[in-house]
């Protein structure tokens, strides 16, 4: 059973990627919690793959997934439990994170994997260029392949992380500035070149979009950047960080909708 969490879909690709190798189940984690209950259920065999795919934001865990493992409940035998980050450059101390999360409910943490994936934020940097969204998601592909070798033989104690120098005190002093700050919806607008198509509502993985006349954000965010990468006429912005920059979605999530 493979959990992933996504925005713009290098999260998605990766996990399903992996999910279709193993023969696992591909589960959405934002849909999970659509579904309106307070503690996800799940009975696994011994020795069954599950693993936790999410991108990295700002040295850190998505919160959806920290809230997601915070409930989950796990009965049956003890899986084999992996995560995978993808990120534009490091991960800090994610992984670390994630580690204490599962242990916290009785999960051991037998694997952790980090790729580069082209960027998809846009608040102090650009998009890739399409040369480097090439090269690195060719790139993906290997290293999704030595990931799966790694998982169908079971092995236990593979970190092939990417956590970057001083990554703890990264994490713990840029992340819950992140999280009080950056995650907060007021900087959103829409231009005038907005047709009111609906695909920034439909994608908001926790549902903070509604469109009447123009899109309109409630509080929360996750800062995932799905609204601003899935609009078809960028008429998403986010203050003045994003009006000149790119947009970004893996090739094969833009044909989901």
């Amino acid at each position: 059973m493979i959990f992933y969490f996504t925005g713009t879909g290098n999260s998605w690709y990766a996990a399903k990627t992996i999910a279709e190798a193993q023969g696992e189940q591909l589960v959405s984690i934002a849909k999970e919690f659509d579904k309106g209950g307070q503690v996800f259920s799940y009975e696994l065999q011994e020795n069954e793959l599950m693993g936790f795919v999410f991108p990295v934001y700002a040295w850190a865990p998505p919160k959806i997934v920290l809230d997601f493992i915070g409930c989950l409940q796990v009965s049956g035998g003890k899986p084999y439990v992996f995560s995978l980050s993808t990120c534009g450059g490091e991960e800090g101390n994610t992984t670390p994170i994630i580690q204490k999360a599962l242990t916290k409910k009785g999960l051991t943490l037998n694997n952790a994997f980090t790729i580069k994936m082209p960027n998809n934020y846009m608040l102090g940097f650009d998009v890739d260029s399409q040369e480097e969204v090439t090269d690195r998601l060719e790139k993906a592909v290997q290293k999704l392949a030595e990931i799966n070798a790694v998982l169908a033989k079971r092995q236990k104690g593979v970190y092939d992380t990417i956590p970057g120098k001083f990554a703890a005190l990264k994490t713990a002093a840029i992340n819950p500035m992140f999280s009080r700050f950056a995650r907060n919806t007021k900087h959103f607008y829409v231009t005038d070149k907005c047709i009111r198509c609906g695909i920034c509502e439909k994608v908001c993985p926790i549902h903070t979009i509604q469109v009447k006349e123009k899109p309109v954000w409630d509080k929360s965010c996750l800062q995932c950047f799905a609204c601003i990468n899935h609009c078809p006429v960028q008429a998403i912005q986010y203050g003045k960080g994003t009006a000149k920059k790119g947009r970004y979605l893996h090739p094969d999530y833009k044909n989901i909708l």
